[in-house]
């Protein structure tokens, strides 16, 4: 489990601490705060020594490889036009500085590097093992419709997407679990099967499908872009890929889905907690938040909210943290909440 992350002068934070939760972490913010960032840095550490683990010939860690690795993949995910550019923007040079503690110190990591870096980062802090549990990312988007050749394109060209959306539409492209489902797979599936009205099928000729009864398969693109979202979180529990990784990152889970669905993905988020998963997401939504708090009320697991917000007069993004809700003094969607119900009772000035 991921326990620490401390940054300096990385994108829009100038010094951050964070103290991690072994089960949920929820990041909120307004736009430009920083969230997306937080989520794919972690990410793209954790997946850099996960792949390294599970390659064939995997040799302990080098800080000659590592300092490759780790910047191709911050350079794949982030997209900048070279690593320094992910250095807070200030005038001169500037160093970007990064601390990564886990449960085992062995998968401690530290890394650093200039504004006129290139590709390479340096490794202040080499870990002495590969991490064992894979992390999975979902952006904001949906994949399904993009799936079909996507991976191979993707290999064979530069593409101006993020590597994040490669990585999920491998784990996408899983076989599914052979035999009957398990009870927590089915516990987990099943509501988003009917809320779906049916189930997520991947065809020979590469392309998915929303199978419903009595009606055949109906093409991807031809379902709601809501339901899309949701049939890419069904057929990752089905194949058994959202279980089994240790870190699950989530952009905006609530993105184009209505309050209902919103529930049903809170509900998947707080069982994956409690089957063990670290999960980390970053929301706009009050209203998956409070999902959340509930849900923790009746079944608690640990968790803390982290919110970020610029602070006038401050060089960069503050962060606060809380394990409750109401903890947070800066939460951008409920103070607009809360103002759009004063202009109410002003008679909608």
């Amino acid at each position: 489990m991921l326990s620490r992350l401390e940054i300096k002068q990385f994108t829009v934070f100038r010094e951050l601490n964070l103290s991690c939760s072994p089960g949920l972490n929820v990041v909120v913010g307004e736009n430009s705060s920083g969230k997306s960032h937080l989520l794919k840095l972690l990410y793209a550490l954790i997946a850099t020594s996960a792949s390294a683990g599970k390659s064939a010939h995997a040799q302990p860690p080098t800080k000659a490889y590592l300092q490759k690795a780790y910047g191709e993949k911050l350079l794949g995910v982030f997209r900048p036009e070279s690593l320094g550019r992910l250095v807070s923007r200030r005038q001169g040079r500037e160093r970007c500085e990064v601390a990564v503690c886990f449960d085992h110190q062995v998968l401690d990591v530290g890394i650093s590097f200039a504004t006129n870096s290139k590709t390479d980062v340096q490794v202040d802090t080499l870990p002495s093992a590969w991490e064992a549990q894979s992390p999975l990312y979902l952006p904001t988007r949906e994949l399904l419709t993009i799936y079909p050749n996507f991976v191979a394109i993707y290999e064979g060209h530069y593409l101006e997407f993020e590597e994040t959306w490669r990585d999920t539409c491998i784990h996408l492209g899983g076989l599914l679990q052979k035999g009957p489902r398990t009870l927590q797979t089915a516990k987990l599936i099943e509501p988003i099967e009917q809320a779906l009205g049916g189930k997520v099928v991947l065809e020979k000729n590469g392309r998915f499908y929303l199978r419903v009864p009595g009606g055949g398969n109906m093409e991807m693109p031809l379902v709601a872009e809501g339901h899309r979202k949701l049939a890419m979180l069904a057929r990752l529990i089905a194949n058994g890929v959202i279980q089994a990784q240790g870190y699950l990152f989530w952009d905006e889970p609530e993105a184009n889905l209505n309050p209902r669905l919103i529930r049903q993905v809170a509900q998947v988020i707080h069982g994956l907690v409690l089957a063990g998963v670290q999960v980390f997401i970053a929301s706009h939504s009050f209203f998956l938040l409070k999902e959340l708090e509930l849900l923790s009320r009746r079944q608690p697991v640990p968790q803390t909210f982290i919110g970020l917000y610029w602070q006038e007069g401050a060089a960069g993004v503050s962060c606060e943290q809380a394990e409750v809700l109401p903890g947070l003094n800066h939460i951008v969607a409920l103070d607009e909440e809360l103002a759009q119900y004063d202009r109410e009772l002003q008679g909608g000035a």
